[in-house]
């Protein structure tokens, strides 16, 4: 079975003869922890390999390729890219989490930003473990749509992340974001630190006091909450060439996020809001 786990803690032990050795913890979205080692295998030095084995309580978890990145947070290594197999190490990795409505947007937005190793679509803030989508969208267990932000520390800083973050969303929208309504799509701050928390009740109120919004910032600072990762349909959605049916007839997954992103008003709501200083994905 393909590994949808999200590792928490891992101990990089070296390049060795043709082999990365990585011990680590990993915790599935059906609730299995287990302990066990990843592989990577080398060729001079640097990761050639499309493919991981986690190996766990006797059990082996292939590892697909679009996956890879996504894999390596949380134990200080991370791939460059989805589409790259080259493997480096990063000096400094944290984590932030954010919610700002729809996680395919706010995925997509820090994923054009250099720094951000990886976005993970996903879920927290509610009542039920291990959500699915359809629960959370349905209402009633309480979580938000989140994206999990992994960033080496030595290139951006958790201040930048949030600058990104408030200028990316309409933090004065207490009922969701934009077209998307519900408590599932309401903005949040989750501060996963006291030094996050501090960072980040800064940054509101620099915010609030700049003038520059039209009503009072809604959008709460909240304690670390549990991170539950979406299902993998949901994961690189932005970018990916699978075929969905849409009202817009059968197109990519990529083709059907721009169309949606478009029609929901995202980007004209936050240009409306913030003019030039509006952070929207070129991509897009």
């Amino acid at each position: 079975m393909p590994a949808r786990g999200r590792f928490r803690t891992g101990k990089p032990m070296g390049p060795g003869p043709g082999v990365l050795q990585i011990e680590l913890t990993s915790r599935t979205r059906d609730g299995l922890r287990a302990d066990g080692q990843l592989f990577f295998h080398l060729e001079d030095g640097i990761g050639r390999s499309t493919m991981g084995i986690f190996l766990g309580d006797d059990t082996m978890y292939i590892v697909q390729p679009a996956r890879l990145r996504a894999l390596c947070l949380g134990f200080g290594m991370a791939a460059v890219a989805v589409s790259s197999p080259v493997v480096s190490f990063a000096e400094r990795l944290e984590t932030a989490l954010v919610a700002g409505g729809c996680f395919w947007c706010v995925e997509s937005d820090y994923e054009s930003v250099p720094g951000v190793v990886s976005a993970v679509s996903g879920f927290a803030g509610g009542q039920v473990e291990n959500p699915t989508y359809k629960q959370v969208v349905k209402g009633g267990t309480g979580h938000y749509e989140v994206v999990e932000i992994t960033y080496d520390a030595d290139r951006i800083s958790y201040d930048t992340i949030l600058d990104i973050f408030w200028r990316s969303v309409d933090p004065t929208d207490a009922g969701g974001q934009f077209c998307d309504r519900g408590d599932s799509y309401r903005t949040a701050v989750f501060a996963l630190t006291d030094e996050q928390r501090n960072i980040a009740e800064a940054s509101k109120q620099s915010v609030e006091e700049s003038g520059r919004l039209p009503a009072p910032v809604v959008t709460p600072i909240l304690a670390a909450a549990e991170f539950y990762p979406a299902e993998d349909y949901h994961q690189d959605y932005y970018k990916s060439p699978a075929k969905v049916i849409t009202r817009f007839g059968i197109v990519s997954k990529a083709n059907a996020y721009k169309r949606y992103r478009k029609a929901c008003g995202r980007d004209a709501r936050v240009r409306e809001l913030w003019g030039s200083d509006a952070f929207i994905d070129a991509g897009v």
